[in-house]
């Protein structure tokens, strides 16, 4: 290892909303066939990697802890502790939440999406009261300790989801990190491409233009002072990134 610290991060394998193409945020959507599929090599993955774990970090969400969980089986380390943090869920989409991304992007156009999708600062329209899943949301026993109603959100763009989940690397993480234990993080496309933004030091627009696949892990090696010696190594074939990363990319576009 080149670098004094290691990390691992993997986002969730597909959902079945992801499958669907729908805007899925905080509904608590479970892994298709497919992202179970994925989550299962990100665990072989890592085991032919030889990558051993201390602890993991995930969100509250379904999909990222059965991600956690398969990836622990598959790589023989499913006793570790693991810590679940609603500062690691996904972006909150507000009002998008549910709605198909290509029907969302016929009726409103393209790059009304793309803004919604990827600007830096631009949130979705909020979730009100009487949207679908504002209930099954808001509701949930397990914000029962966290967000407080003043911090629960009801929409995010990428900025606020930075502002909530970077305090839990520097407070949690980050002293994790300088006790020598390697970690592993298992989230959301959003909730780690602010970290990502965070260690690299990237633009408002080159972290826009970045797009994380679904279930392949990747790793960063970081000096004495938390900057980056390897910047997100991925854990699999140039070709199979590259595929599954411009499937994200093609998400917002209209059928």
């Amino acid at each position: 290892m080149s670098g004094k610290y290691r990390i691992v991060m993997v986002r969730h394998g597909e959902s079945e909303w992801n499958q669907k193409n729908q805007f899925c945020g905080w509904f608590d959507s479970a892994l298709s066939d497919k992202g179970k599929s994925e989550a299962q090599a990100a665990g072989k993955a890592i085991k032919d990697a030889g990558l051993k774990f201390d602890v993991a970090h995930t969100s509250v969400l379904t999909r990222a802890i059965i991600t956690l969980e398969t990836i622990l089986n598959e790589s023989g380390q499913s006793g570790i502790p693991v810590n679940k943090s609603w500062r690691l869920n996904e972006r909150h989409y507000g009002g998008l939440t549910g709605l198909n991304k290509a029907e969302t992007a016929a009726k409103y156009g393209e790059e009304q999406v793309k803004i919604w999708r990827r600007s830096f600062d631009t949130p979705p329209p909020p979730m009100e009261p009487d949207h679908p899943y504002y209930d099954v949301i808001v509701k949930d026993p397990r914000y029962a300790n966290g967000p407080s109603q003043e911090e629960f959100p009801k929409f995010e763009s990428l900025k606020l989801t930075i502002q909530r989940t970077l305090p839990y690397w520097n407070d949690v993480i980050i002293p994790q990190l300088k006790e020598g234990k390697q970690i592993i993080i298992a989230a959301h496309g959003n909730s780690l491409r602010g970290i990502v933004k965070h260690l690299d030091n990237l633009s408002e627009d080159q972290i826009m233009a970045l797009n994380l696949p679904t279930g392949i892990p990747f790793v960063y090696e970081l000096d004495e002072n938390f900057k980056p010696v390897v910047s997100m190594k991925f854990l699999g074939d140039e070709e199979t990134v590259r595929k599954a990363i411009e499937a994200v990319a093609a998400q917002g576009k209209a059928k």
